[in-house]
């Protein structure tokens, strides 16, 4: 299979989501020229507000390529959100699971079948503060080298200004209108580990890669230089307790 139909389901989330997003939001989408036509690959996308992933799920909708997110199980149960979930696809990540490319193992089917699989390789809302993307989780590089499908790194800015991260109070600031950025890369480079074993060391690399391609985006995005090291979160149990309702494509690692 070359790709998957966007669908019934899909087409009714845009239809609820796209007007609202196009009334609240202007838009400046760069690189759509670089998502496949054809075949199965992977994105990585920063992530600094609850709202990147309607921002990003526009711009991916538009290309004719639709995403498919990874979620923690629990969310594929849950009334019509959980029926939203199943119908547009999205991809289950059982917590369950102790090996790490066992938890994966949907994903690079879905990648094998055709399809565009999303990370969001920090694992959850960036803690630099300046908002630059931090060290990334070994996922995407996983599935990058089990199936050799192109990476589009993707940075997107804006939604942040609407919606900050981890604000006391979570109030949406929507006016004046906010630009949502969203600027698709060349695939990233990975040639040179395809024959290589996935060690710890090798997945760190990929995953180093990566995330220098999405940083590079971002520092061309607001013209600025990034920091010299990338911030690197270390999760506390409260804190994995906290964030049931977030993606958890990264927790099996």
């Amino acid at each position: 299979m070359s790709r998957r139909r966007i669908g019934f389901w899909y087409r009714l989330a845009a239809f609820l989501v796209k007007p609202t997003m196009m009334v609240l939001f202007k838009r400046d989408w760069r690189g759509m020229e670089h998502i496949p036509a054809e075949g199965g690959f992977i994105t990585a996308v920063n992530h600094n507000s609850v709202l990147d992933p309607f921002s990003y799920a526009h711009f991916q909708y538009n290309t004719g390529r639709v995403p498919r997110f990874l979620a923690k199980d629990s969310l594929f149960s849950r009334g019509v959100a959980g029926r939203f979930m199943r119908g547009t696809g999205q991809i289950p990540v059982y917590r369950e699971s102790s090996d790490a490319a066992d938890a994966f193992r949907a994903a690079v089917d879905a990648v094998r079948a055709g399809e565009c699989v999303t990370f969001y390789p920090e694992g959850t809302l960036t803690r630099d503060p300046g908002l630059w993307p931090m060290q990334g989780k070994t996922g995407a590089a996983r599935v990058a080298l089990a199936t050799r499908a192109p990476v589009i790194p993707i940075a997107q800015w804006g939604a942040h200004e609407a919606m900050p991260p981890y604000a006391r109070e979570h109030k949406f600031r929507f006016f004046p209108r906010k630009t949502l950025i969203v600027v698709a890369g060349m695939p990233v480079d990975l040639g040179e580990f395809y024959d290589q074993e996935p060690t710890a060391e090798v997945l760190r690399e990929v995953t180093d890669r990566i995330m220098d391609a999405v940083t590079a985006l971002l520092a061309g995005i607001r013209e600025e230089n990034p920091p010299a090291e990338r911030y690197v979160h270390r999760s506390t149990s409260a804190e994995r307790r906290g964030s049931r309702g977030a993606p958890e494509e990264e927790k099996a690692e």
